[in-house]
């Protein structure tokens, strides 16, 4: 099994930064790709960023320009660098990675359990 932990989230005021991590651990075979994912309450989980182990990434429309994702491949940590927050961007974001664990070959979807982004007017 693959675990990802986040932190780094919390409460800020509109057009400040925050700067979440996602650190995995367990029995990593190999990490193909990390993203960062949100979801605000009555709304289906989003994408915001994704990084992949050739190194493209590619980004939501809405926090295009304003955040970056980011990776030290030797800590197996992804990081999300968020500016110019909105209150739009507030919503629980949620830590992803595709990767293969183990002895198996077979890729799969693992995920954190998640951290509160909070951005107050």
């Amino acid at each position: 099994q693959v675990q990802l932990v986040e932190s780094g989230g919390g409460l800020v005021q509109a057009g400040g930064s925050l700067r979440l991590s996602c650190a995995a651990s367990g029995s990593i075979r190999r990490i193909y790709a990390m993203a960062w994912y949100r979801q605000a309450p009555g709304n289906q989980r989003e994408l915001v960023a994704r990084l992949t182990i050739d190194g493209n990434s590619n980004y939501g429309d809405s926090v295009k320009g304003r955040f970056t994702i980011s990776r030290d491949s030797a800590k197996n940590t992804a990081y999300l660098q968020m500016n110019s927050l909105k209150p739009e961007d507030t919503a629980v974001y949620f830590c992803n990675a595709v990767a293969t664990d183990g002895t198996s070959i077979i890729r799969r979807n693992f995920w954190g359990q998640g951290t509160q982004v909070t951005v107050s007017s």
